[in-house]
């Protein structure tokens, strides 16, 4: 169907952060060498942790089964990589700061090989438990199951699949070379997904600071039902309400979800790594993950498999350069500080940046001004000011009448705040205080 040729975007709020994407949108995706240990963390998507199905000593191979969810929300976790179970201990992790995981020495054997197999006879059931037992999860930071997303409930009525290729986050550029070098397997893995929803119409967002991947997109593509739909560079474009906004018009309710509005929306990687699940047979082992900030002596676009701690990229990398200040994992925006570089790569770790004094404001924050420039910058309408008050008094119970629960994190209030307040920190205290209540 081709390419729309009006650029689209949200209604409400938003911020223009500097892309700082130049250092590596050019460079292709490069494979890192596996390292002597992984740690596979169990909590690797929304939901329980999985258990290990493995113990010490155990001999793995790639792609085997190590770790599910016995009960709850969740998936499975695969091998990344043939070796030896040297323990069931704990790893750094990005939200959680330490979780049970699996760690692994791996053998020197080459990577297994996997075969394409048909998959246009096999029933919406079947492709769906493909994607099920391959452990694939929202890869564009969420971590929903996507086994569990690609079955909405039975009283929605689907009607469109969105993709959300606007990697709208600064510094971030692996969906933008997954795009560039891989369109054709993440359409293919789209058509999946369409299949599975029984939905004729799918459109792909991607903002316009990307015209080459619009092109290659555009042109993979082609003679399908699969539009792809141009979107103004703002962030937070790629969260999930503004873009089903941008390109749909419906306005999906507080609390509500886009099935509630005939919509299911995944990223290009979730696509990418669907395409593999069913056509490869080859579970969620690896992610493309951009390494960027002045801190690196080396940016890359890394393809890594899950497991691979931060310090095995640093090392892979050359090692840090110019006084790192701080490191990120996921964009500047949404992602998560570390302070442990033994933390490992997840299914859902996006990027891992190092941003040196020049990159990062590391001044205290301060009392609220009251400019309202947090209310004006909010792409969901909320008062990320009063809810900060309130936390601040002690009174975080009280701020649901803010629509707290509404807030996803975009960082765009604390972005605009010329008193730099901690705001998002709040919010996230606002809400744990409303869901203990």
């Amino acid at each position: 169907m081709g390419c729309l040729e009006k650029l689209l975007t949200f209604r409400k709020g938003g911020v223009h952060p500097s892309p700082n994407k130049e250092l590596t949108e050019a460079l292709p995706i490069e494979t890192m060498p596996v390292s002597r240990e992984l740690a596979v963390v169990m909590s690797q998507h929304i939901g329980a942790p999985a258990e290990a199905l493995v113990k010490k000593g155990d001999v793995i191979e790639e792609g085997q089964l190590i770790a599910d969810v016995k009960k709850g929300l969740g998936t499975t976790i695969a091998a990344p990589w043939k070796g030896k179970v040297k323990a069931l201990g704990k790893a750094g992790h990005p939200v959680r700061i330490e979780m049970p995981a699996i760690l692994i020495e791996t053998s020197q054997d080459e990577a297994a090989h996997y075969e394409v197999h048909p998959w246009h006879e096999l029933s919406p059931d079947e492709l769906l438990d493909l994607v099920h037992q391959a452990g694939v999860v929202g890869a564009g930071g969420a971590g929903f199951p996507t086994h569990v997303k690609l079955r909405p409930p039975k009283d929605a009525s689907i009607s469109e699949l969105i993709i959300n290729g606007a990697e709208c986050e600064p510094y971030l550029t692996a969906d933008h070379r997954l795009m560039l070098e891989d369109a054709a397997k993440i359409i293919e893995g789209i058509k999946i997904m369409m299949a599975i929803l029984g939905v004729k119409k799918c459109f792909v967002g991607i903002e316009d600071n990307k015209p080459d991947a619009i092109i290659a997109m555009t042109k993979a593509a082609d003679k399908s039902d699969i539009v792809i739909a141009p979107l103004k560079t703002k962030y937070p474009q790629g969260g999930e309400k503004q873009l089903v906004y941008a390109i749909t018009g419906r306005r999906i309710g507080s609390g509500a979800l886009p099935a509630s509005v005939g919509v299911v929306v995944q990223n290009v990687a979730t696509a990418y790594a669907v395409y593999e699940a069913v056509v490869m047979h080859k579970p969620m082992i690896e992610r493309i993950v951009t390494v960027s900030g002045k801190g690196i002596k080396r940016p890359a676009n890394l393809r890594v498999r899950i497991g691979t701690r931060v310090s095995d990229i640093i090392e892979y990398l050359g090692g840090l350069q110019n006084d790192v200040k701080k490191v990120i994992l996921g964009g500047p925006m949404m992602g998560f500080a570390t302070s442990d570089l033994s933390t490992p790569v997840t299914k859902t770790t996006s990027g891992i940046l190092f941003l040196t004094a020049d990159e990062v404001d590391l001044r205290e924050g301060g009392t609220c001004v009251r400019c309202g420039w947090c209310l004006d910058a909010c792409p969901m309408g909320l008062e990320p000011k009063e809810i900060a008050l309130y936390v601040e008094a002690g009174k975080g119970k009280e701020t649901a009448k803010f629509g707290t629960l509404d807030c996803f994190e975009c960082g765009s209030c604390a972005f605009v705040c010329p008193a730099k307040r901690p705001l998002v920190q709040l919010i996230r205290i606002a809400k744990q205080n409303l869901r203990h209540q």
